[in-house]
């Protein structure tokens, strides 16, 4: 299997947001988390510590947006 994007996740102070998934997203995130388990060999208890991880990859590998965060912070 191809390594995953994710590596061992961070222990850092969250903050609450909730959030609804469809059914689908939410199989697809509990297969990411096992998958990522056996390539970890870290287990993933919740599989919702993945969610803020992925929003942060996505966000830094947005082209259109690190530009945009850039522009505003100059």
């Amino acid at each position: 299997m191809a390594k995953l994007k994710l590596g061992p996740l961070l222990d850092d102070k969250p903050v609450k947001v909730t959030a609804d998934l469809p059914a689908e997203v939410h199989r697809d995130l509990l297969a990411y988390a096992e998958a990522l388990a056996r390539e970890t060999g870290h287990p993933i208890v919740d599989a919702t510590r993945l969610i803020p991880v992925m929003v942060e990859r996505f966000m830094a590998s947005d082209r259109a947006f690190t530009r945009s965060a850039r522009r505003a912070t100059a």
